[in-house]
């Protein structure tokens, strides 16, 4: 297998020239290089600055000027994902209150690996800024879009079907990893006694049709404006055609679980899909958190940490749900 290169900022500013040169001919170009306007000695634009986005290690991800984002395919399975998501994105922006990013040019960086241009969303990350009332009203709107969304045109642009997980599998590794966290003064176990093993066969996945899931909202992909909106959503790459209450559980570690309850709720989804998310976020805190603890090297784990807090944040309903009480997965 050929190995795929490093981007560097120089391969970056060579794409970005390479797209203000063909900008004289083609739509595409003329789109990438919307709001530069300034000239070269020679009388051609000069490209933007580029820089990688700091929480990008890999450096695949680039800033492109004020903008516009520059995301670089590492490999081919990425650069298939990737092209799936600029149609995914133009399927799902209709059904949505919140912006989606928009892509303004595509291709090649390297044989077989791909590159998208798209435009920034104004605003913050999500793990900046807290999300007021009307943005629960946001992630509320977003659910509910998503479940919208016509499954069988988003399995046809080749988005995956998932399996529910099993929250009883779950809760055992989670008993483990908070063992493990116990030792390193981390979390108190018995906080787990909660989520009994007849509670958890009650939190299974209810049969009913898959719907469209984000299936990765973290904070960084929650774009969140000084007054608490949600103004956007970003990596829709993982997207899956599966269980929302994976989406309720990515919300509950990135703005809490009484947050992202209150959105679901809005949303339509009843206790079950509710809790069944509550529960499978604060598992997998905790499975997170403990690995990173016993990585070789060293993992941050701040970030983790917050997750779990998040996750682990009491809410009403878990105190006056009777799981005995039929409540579909769908929306009531």
């Amino acid at each position: 297998m050929t190995q795929a290169p490093t981007p560097t900022a120089d391969t970056v500013r060579r794409l970005v020239r390479s797209l203000l040169e063909d900008g004289r001919s083609g739509q595409e170009g003329r789109a990438a290089t919307a709001g530069s306007g300034a000239k070269g000695d020679s009388g051609g634009p000069v490209a933007p600055d580029v820089r990688p986005v700091a929480e990008d290690t890999g450096h695949t991800t680039w800033w492109v000027g004020t903008r516009h984002v520059l995301r670089l395919a590492p490999d081919r399975e990425a650069s298939v994902r990737q092209r799936r998501e600029l149609r995914l994105r133009d399927l799902v922006r209709p059904h949505v209150p919140v912006a989606v990013p928009a892509g303004v040019a595509h291709g090649e960086w390297a044989p077989g690996l791909a590159y998208t241009l798209d435009t920034k969303v104004p605003g913050g990350s999500g793990e900046r800024h807290d999300v007021s009332a009307l943005g629960e009203a946001d992630l509320a709107g977003l659910l509910t879009g998503l479940r919208e969304v016509p499954a069988r045109q988003a399995e046809a642009l080749g988005v995956p079907r998932l399996a529910p997980r099993s929250l009883e599998g779950q809760r055992r590794a989670a008993i483990h990893a908070a063992e493990r966290l116990a030792e390193a003064d981390e979390f108190d176990p018995a906080r787990l006694h909660q989520l009994t093993p007849p509670a958890a066969l009650q939190l299974a996945a209810q049969p009913a049709a898959a719907v469209l899931v984000h299936h990765a909202l973290t904070g960084d992909h929650l774009v969140v404006s000084a007054d608490g909106r949600v103004r956007g959503v970003l990596g829709w790459g993982e997207a899956v055609l599966g269980d929302p209450a994976e989406d309720i559980a990515g919300l509950a570690r990135a703005v809490g679980s009484p947050a992202a309850v209150r959105a679901a709720t809005l949303a339509g989804y009843g206790a079950r899909p509710c809790l069944r998310g509550l529960w499978l976020a604060r598992c997998d805190s905790l499975v997170r958190l403990a690995e990173a603890l016993t990585a070789r090297p060293p993992v941050p784990a701040d970030r983790l940490r917050n997750q779990l807090r998040c996750a682990w944040e009491p809410i009403l309903l878990e105190r006056v749900t009777d799981l005995s009480v039929d409540d579909s997965d769908g929306a009531r």
